[in-house]
């Protein structure tokens, strides 16, 4: 009866509208549901994580495109920085290690690493052959358990029976069946 009475007391305040009780519930679930999720992130130790921006370049080693949009090496060390500022001098006081070094800051990869043959063909031709016996187990295994065995409808003898009853009822006499046969001769037509 009380409830009733303040329930009533709202609805003459003409403060409390559908509109404003569906706008408190959506924005307390919404409380629930940010500190909830806080509350998980802090619980297991994670933190925000960065996505990828894919609209920026990205460093791919290809055949196709011999040179990336981007260096591969984002962030340089000390060692790095100084060997880029001795490049900006002559090459020629470079030794072969410090070419090296500079040509591993941009590639990851030369094209005789990108050419070079891998083995996971074997790995492929391996699983490939390996469903295929399974699937081959498997055939043997429903042949042994499954499937009955072969029907007599399958035996020489009752498909000699089979077309004999088929010529007795000459069947599709024009084209088909029975115009194949010879009737006087009984054998059939040459």
């Amino acid at each position: 009866m009380v409830g009733a009475v303040v329930q009533q007391g709202d609805m003459d305040d003409g403060k409390s509208s559908p509109a404003r009780m569906l706008a408190s519930r959506a924005f307390s679930l919404l409380g629930k549901r940010t500190i909830s999720t806080s509350v998980c992130l802090r619980a297991h130790g994670h933190g925000i994580v960065k996505t990828e921006d894919f609209s920026l370049p990205s460093y791919v080693d290809r055949r196709d495109i011999p040179l990336p949009e981007i260096a591969y090496t984002k962030t340089l060390s000390s060692e790095q920085k100084a060997l880029k500022e001795k490049e900006k001098a002559s090459w020629s006081a470079l030794s072969v290690e410090e070419k090296v070094a500079l040509y591993r800051i941009k590639f990851h990869e030369s094209f005789a690493e990108m050419n070079k043959a891998s083995v996971e063909w074997k790995t492929i031709v391996g699983g490939i052959l390996f469903f295929v016996g399974f699937t081959g187990f498997i055939v043997i295994w429903q042949r042994q358990y499954v499937y009955g065995p072969i029907p007599h409808t399958f035996s020489d003898e009752w498909k000699a029976k089979q077309t004999q009853r088929m010529l007795d009822m000459r069947m599709n006499p024009i084209q088909g069946f029975s115009a194949k046969w010879d009737y006087e001769k009984n054998e059939w037509k040459k």
